[in-house]
C-alpha cells in the first residue's frame, strides 16, 4: 500500500522522533571519514553515480533511495540521519520527487549545512531541461503530477552531463584545492558519455518514430531523446491503479495503432501490464529508470548501455 506525501510525513516524524533519541548515542560510536574529503549525500543512486564521476576519490558518496526502489516512497532508516548529520553536500532530485520522505530526515538531522538554501543544499533540477510543466493549475483530482514538472529528468544523458556539470562547479567552490581535478574529471565523463550516445544513437536508429505504452510517466526526457512515442500510460492518471475500463480502453488503442511493447518500472506490479501483452500479442520489456536497478546497472552510462539494449531486443523479437 502506499500512502499519499503528507500520510508518509505523519509516518515519519513518528519513526524520527525515535530516531533522533539514538542519534548522538550512535554517531558517537561511527569511525570518522578520511580527512580531507567532502561528504556527500545523494538522494538518489542516478546523482550518486553523477557525483562519484566528477568527484573521483576527493568525496565519499553514499545514496539514500536504491535504484530498485520506487523513489517517490523510500522507508527511513537510521543511517539515513546518521550519513545527512555528517554530509558537507546533500545533492536532490528537487522538483518535489522526494517530498514524501526527505523533508523530515533533512530536518532531524540536525545538520544546518544542508538545510534548503544553505550552501550545502544542491537542487540537480535547476540543471536540467525540465519536461510536461503543468500550464493550468494542479489539483489531486489529477493524480501524483508534479507542479514544476516531471522529476525523472535524468534519463536524458545530457541532463545527466548538465548536472555533472552543476556539481563539478559545486564541488569546486566546497574544494577549490580541488577544482583542477573535478574539471579534469567533468571533461572525461563528456567525453566517454559522447562515445556512448553515438552508440546508442546508432542503435537506436532504425526504431525512431516507434509507439510505445509505459506503466508510469517516468520516461518523457528518454522517449524525447530517443525519438520513441508514449501513446498511453497503465495508470489512467499518475499514481492512480488502472481500472477495469481504461484497461479495456487501453488495449483497443494497441490495437488499433500496432503498439507492441509495455516499458514498465521493476517496482511496479506486472500482472496489469502482462494481461494487457497476452490480448494485443504485445511484450512487457522491464526497463530499469536508475542506476543501480539491476546488477548490470552500476554507474550512470551503464544505465542507458542495459536500456537501449534491452529496448533494441524488443523492438527486434516484436516485428
Amino acid at each position: 500500500m502506499k500512502f499519499s506525501p503528507a500520510a508518509m510525513r505523519i509516518k515519519f516524524a513518528s519513526f524520527l522522533s525515535l530516531v533522533a533519541i539514538l542519534l548522538l548515542a550512535l554517531f558517537a560510536s561511527q569511525p570518522l571519514l578520511a580527512a580531507g574529503k567532502l561528504n556527500v549525500v545523494a538522494a538518489t543512486q542516478d546523482l550518486a553515480s553523477l557525483t562519484s564521476e566528477v568527484g573521483g576519490d576527493r568525496v565519499n558518496v553514499t545514496a539514500i533511495a536504491k535504484g530498485y526502489q520506487d523513489p517517490h516512497f523510500v522507508e527511513a532508516k537510521p543511517s539515513f540521519l546518521l550519513n545527512l548529520r555528517r554530509a558537507d553536500l546533500l545533492v536532490v532530485v528537487g522538483l518535489e520527487l522526494e517530498i514524501g520522505w526527505l523533508p523530515p530526515l533533512i530536518t532531524q538531522s540536525g545538520n544546518p549545512k544542508i538545510q534548503p538554501a544553505a550552501q550545502g543544499y544542491f537542487d540537480a533540477s535547476r540543471f536540467a531541461e525540465i519536461l510536461e510543466i503543468p500550464t493550468a493549475q494542479v489539483t489531486r483530482a489529477m493524480g501524483d503530477v508534479h507542479p514544476q514538472g516531471n522529476p525523472h529528468y535524468w534519463l536524458d544523458p545530457q541532463n545527466g552531463l548538465r548536472v555533472a556539470g552543476g556539481l563539478a562547479q559545486k564541488l569546486s567552490e566546497m574544494s577549490p584545492g580541488d577544482a583542477a581535478y573535478f574539471q579534469q574529471r567533468l571533461q572525461d565523463f563528456r567525453r566517454r558519455l559522447a562515445e556512448a550516445e553515438k552508440r546508442w544513437d546508432e542503435q537506436m536508429k532504425p526504431y525512431r518514430g516507434r509507439k510505445v505504452v509505459t506503466y508510469h510517466q517516468s520516461w518523457p526526457n528518454f522517449v524525447k531523446r530517443f525519438g520513441l512515442q508514449v501513446v498511453e500510460y497503465v495508470e489512467p492518471r499518475p499514481g492512480i491503479p488502472p481500472s477495469p475500463a481504461h484497461v479495456v480502453a487501453l488495449i483497443a488503442l494497441m490495437k488499433r495503432q500496432s503498439v507492441k511493447l509495455i516499458l514498465v518500472e521493476p517496482y511496479f506490479d506486472l500482472k496489469t501490464p502482462q494481461s494487457v501483452a497476452r490480448e494485443t500479442g504485445g511484450q512487457v520489456v522491464v526497463l530499469m529508470p536508475s542506476v543501480g536497478g539491476d546488477k548490470d546497472t552500476g554507474d550512470y552510462i551503464k544505465l542507458f548501455d542495459y536500456d537501449v539494449s534491452l529496448l533494441v531486443k524488443a523492438f527486434q523479437q516484436a516485428r
